[in-house]
């Protein structure tokens, strides 16, 4: 009971209300814009949470990133355009909805499907994430070194047709996180006699370019059209009903939002295609599908936001982020000294619960907001992209100066904004590079930790849980050629 009323403690709180208020309610409008998307947005308010509570800036930019995918399904169903990248599949039921008239229902159906899958994936992360904490202890340096290495291979394999690439953008990644002060003997590395190199390259500046200022480059180079999206009337309890009538589809694909979630480097993505294709196999109405499917509609909707509450589990219980925004989001922790882990769960069990309780409070916000200012959001959809171009420009840039009041770092930042333009021109993947620079630090740490303790290689898989780790990494690897050797054959 006591950690409860100091829960409420944490939370009770101005700070975290208007974080609770400006992340729900920012979100759903960064997601609404298409062509921003949460990473834009998280990248951008990243350095200002540096000087809030932890519990208010974590609140702030989960908020972000969950409730940006209720806003990107507001213009994927009136105008076919995704708001967010996670919401592409939500054009292929919504649009048609829209088409014959039913783009309230369409946009209800929408919201009150994200809203049951958060809500679901939050009371899995309650049940999962002290599991997995309890049985963190178990995991020592070795461990947590092979945890990160199959991070890194999921990463990599999960990107079909695209592994070679995924593969040398992790090891990228891996190369920039080396560059600076070594972390034991503070030996220089690849500074090559540039004193502005000692420090390394921040994180937060990667981020911050490969994100943000490619996306503000791409919204500058794009051509303003005129977008006039339907009027519509929407009733969210209306939703809501229509959704507690189909609780297989909502529940089968929050569950697979859960574990692509729970899984480094797989997300939204794949989680929204697995639940898609098992709603249609086992739907009265298949044929439906891709036409104006309510079923079709709920399983998107559902499963990509189960994903971000799932991807708190590995995060809280680890300290290992699934993918580039839990990445942005472990940082954070370490700016407070908070450090995610089996630790955490037993010296601040409040605030993790504090935690849960702004997860749950988050997608009750979204729900309100959406339900009462849909002719605002309307009004969004219709911004000409090369003004957001220039404001996230601005942001971005003031952001990258604010952490070290560097111009070097703008610098760097415009750097990696070109290149990961390039990228997104390429169709090639950004998150790699990230997640090889978040988790190749936690392998060289760790490795150089088990080195003294090594006598013989496979003493590094001598142990249950290394044993069992190593065999993910190997099943992984020979599950991925084999589909390989398949696609060739055929």
């Amino acid at each position: 009971m006591d950690t409860v009323i100091s829960a409420f403690g944490h939370i009770a709180s101005l700070q975290v209300l208007i974080a609770l208020l400006v992340g729900s309610i920012g979100g759903v409008i960064i997601g609404a814009i298409p062509g921003v998307g949460p990473a834009v947005g998280i990248a951008i308010l990243l350095p200002a949470t540096f000087s809030l509570e932890p519990i208010v800036g974590l609140t702030l930019l989960l908020g972000i990133y969950g409730s940006s995918m209720y806003g990107g399904a507001l213009p994927a169903i009136l105008i076919n355009t995704p708001g967010t990248a996670v919401n592409a599949m939500t054009t292929y039921d919504g649009f048609p909805m829209t088409r014959r008239g039913e783009a309230g229902r369409a946009l209800s159906l929408a919201y009150s499907a994200s809203f049951f899958g958060g809500v679901f994936a939050i009371v899995m992360l309650v049940m999962l994430a002290p599991v997995l904490a309890a049985v963190a202890p178990m995991f020592g340096s070795r461990e947590i070194f092979l945890a990160a290495l199959l991070g890194l291979v999921l990463v990599v394999v999960t990107h079909r047709g695209q592994h070679v690439i995924s593969l040398l953008l992790v090891c990228f990644g891996i190369f920039i996180n080396t560059i600076g002060l070594e972390p034991v003997r503070y030996s220089k590395r690849y500074t090559f006699d540039q004193e502005w190199l000692s420090s390394g390259i921040n994180l937060i500046v990667v981020v911050l370019g490969l994100f943000a200022l490619s996306q503000a480059f791409l919204l500058l180079l794009e051509r303003d059209g005129a977008i006039k999206p339907p009027a519509v009337k929407m009733g969210v309890l209306n939703g809501l009903r229509e959704v507690v009538k189909r609780p297989k589809v909502a529940t089968s694909s929050s569950v697979f939002g859960v574990m692509m979630g729970i899984i480094p480097g797989v997300g939204e993505f794949l989680a929204q295609f697995l639940s898609y294709s098992f709603a249609m196999k086992t739907s009265k109405a298949p044929e439906e599908f891709g036409k104006g499917s309510p079923e079709g509609l709920v399983a998107c909707e559902a499963a990509n936001n189960a994903v971000p509450p799932a991807a708190m589990i590995p995060l809280l219980a680890l300290g290992i982020p699934g993918e580039a925004l839990t990445a942005m989001m472990l940082t954070v922790f370490h700016v407070h000294s908070v450090i995610p882990g089996p630790a955490l769960f037993e010296e601040q069990p409040d605030f993790v619960l504090a935690l849960y309780i702004c997860l749950l409070l988050l997608n009750v916000f979204v729900l309100l907001f959406l339900g009462l200012s849909n002719k605002v959001l309307l009004k969004i959809v219709q911004i000409p992209s090369r003004f957001i171009g220039v404001v996230v420009l601005t942001l971005s840039f003031v952001g990258v100066y604010s952490l070290r009041n560097s111009a070097v770092d703008c610098l760097i930042a415009a750097v990696f904004g070109v290149l990961g333009l390039v990228l997104r021109r390429l169709n090639w993947p950004i998150v790699p590079i990230i997640l090889g620079m978040v988790l190749g630090g936690i392998m060289e740490a760790k490795l150089r930790t088990s080195l003294p303790r090594l006598k013989e290689p496979w003493d590094l898989v001598n142990r249950p849980i290394a044993a069992i780790i190593f065999s993910m990494i190997v099943l992984a690897i020979a599950l991925h050629v084999w589909s390989l050797i398949r696609a060739r054959r055929n």
